[in-house]
């Protein structure tokens, strides 16, 4: 009799396990699902930002659900990561082809955007200051109406674009450019 409730919870535990795990792989289920942002370079080369997108349901979002002055992962789910072919500048900041994890650390009139050579993270495990690419100031502004899904975009700018995070009423923007 022990035995056979013993293969019962293990059958019961492998299925919640599959059931866990098919979810998880199903992203566009989720209620932050994913999202990218592209900037086409032109030549078949883009800079892409992928992201999950969190939705404000009637949430107070920055300086509650989101703490001022703190390192934020910059969406839901695995961290936000960058992707470019090509040597960047951000904010005026070199930034050498490659793969990051985007952090940011919002603040009511200023954002700083973090980026991370450490990929890979998942969510709000920030791995710190010493794997920090760089810390690159972000202008903020208010948006002139609320906006429900969290979004970030590239807006085409000069000889660049500015990469813009916008959520609840608030844009943050950092011009970006190739060296």
């Amino acid at each position: 009799m022990k035995k056979m409730y013993v293969v019962g919870g293990v059958l019961a535990l492998v299925l919640a396990v599959a059931v866990v795990v098919a979810a998880q792989q199903d992203k566009a289920k989720r209620p932050s699902p994913p999202a990218q942002a592209t900037w086409d370079l032109g030549g078949g080369k883009a800079v892409t930002v992928d992201y999950a997108s969190p939705r404000a349901k009637g949430r107070k979002i920055y300086g509650e659900l989101v703490p001022f002055g703190q390192v934020w992962r910059t969406g839901a789910n695995e961290a936000t990561t960058m992707v470019t072919p090509v040597d960047l500048t951000i904010g005026g900041t070199a930034v050498p082809a490659g793969s990051y994890t985007i952090f940011t650390v919002p603040n009511k009139d200023k954002w700083t955007l973090v980026i991370s050579k450490k990929t890979g993270e998942w969510g709000t495990d920030y791995p710190g200051q010493a794997n920090d690419l760089a810390r690159v100031d972000m202008k903020v502004s208010a948006l002139p109406s609320p906006v429900e899904n969290f979004t970030i975009a590239f807006e085409k700018a000069g000889n660049g674009a500015n990469l813009n995070v916008d959520w609840e009423t608030t844009r943050a923007s950092v011009m970006v450019s190739k060296k």
